[in-house]
């Protein structure tokens, strides 16, 4: 078994949603095939696959990441803030202007 810690953020949760909707739409999809047939041949409904797709994408971008593990395995500490894109903003570099 693995030590690896899962993260528990809402953003990762909904990730991990990702497979298990994917296989459960191409099952209904297929299901749909054998039922009706037709216009709701899987040929015509797979850009559903997309779409769920692209819900579930959407909602783990829009979903807060508080509390979330990183890839060294320890939490954020709250309150902290992400270090700055500009490595001497902080050495006390105007602007020049």
């Amino acid at each position: 078994m693995s030590n690896r810690v899962r993260c528990n953020c809402h953003r990762c949760v909904i990730r991990g949603l990702m497979g298990p909707a994917v296989v459960v739409t191409v099952g209904v999809l297929f299901l749909l095939d054998q039922l009706r047939g037709g216009y709701l041949s899987f040929g015509n409904t797979f850009p559903v696959i997309l779409i769920v797709i692209g819900v579930i994408s959407l909602a783990s971008n829009l979903a807060p990441d508080d509390g979330h593990i990183s890839g060294t395995g320890a939490p954020a500490p709250p309150g902290s803030t992400p270090p700055s894109e500009n490595p001497y903003a902080s050495h006390g570099q105007g602007s020049g202007r």
